[in-house]
């Protein structure tokens, strides 16, 4: 069983994924390889001159495992609360896990699979997203959201950090105080 499983590897999704696995938190990330991301061309985000949205994504991805999460290439269809976590139904047959992140982008379809609350979006082209509060949890204790499909702008600069908020307030719980990932230059 993982303790954490981050649906979708985009920005957001990556962000939560790198941070939960610094944090010594045993993390999947479950994507289906479609995220509008591998679309885009950026040059409006922080510290990256310029950058394809394929090249971003890799390197979330890369950065995360670093740190020791897995990648498994799946849709995922269905979320289920168990007595000790939840079981994500994926095509590749179920995963574990005790929280759960969801970054799916424009996608809310695990809403009603799910028993996920939804409500209208308010971004251009995003019809409906996940019913949040402001740290990310859902309807559902252990289940949480992050990036577009929370509500934040399609930006991969807002998603990505919403994807880090999100994972620090998952990780917080977890550890049952705020937890602060800071890094200090080397001498």
């Amino acid at each position: 069983m993982y303790e954490i499983a981050v649906i979708g590897a985009g920005p957001a999704g990556g962000s939560a994924a790198l941070f939960t696995a610094k944090a010594g938190k045993k993390t999947v990330i479950l994507d289906s390889n479609k995220s509008v991301t591998k679309k885009a061309w950026m040059e409006n985000h922080y510290g990256v001159a310029e950058i394809s949205g394929p090249d971003m994504v890799a390197t979330g991805i890369a950065s995360a495992k670093k740190f020791g999460a897995e990648l498994n290439e799946t849709n995922v269809t269905a979320i289920a609360k168990t007595n000790e976590g939840f079981k994500i139904e994926t095509e590749n047959g179920p995963v574990e896990a005790k929280y759960v992140i969801i970054a799916t982008g424009m996608m809310t379809d695990l809403a009603d699979a799910s028993g996920l609350k939804t409500k209208p979006g308010t971004e251009p082209r995003v019809k409906t997203i996940f019913d949040v509060d402001a740290a990310g949890k859902t309807n559902i204790d252990g289940i949480w959201a992050a990036g577009t499909c929370a509500g934040v702008s399609m930006h991969t600069i807002i998603t990505a950090g919403d994807g880090a908020k999100v994972a620090i307030n998952v990780i917080s719980e977890i550890n049952g105080e705020r937890y602060v990932d800071h890094d200090i230059l080397k001498a």
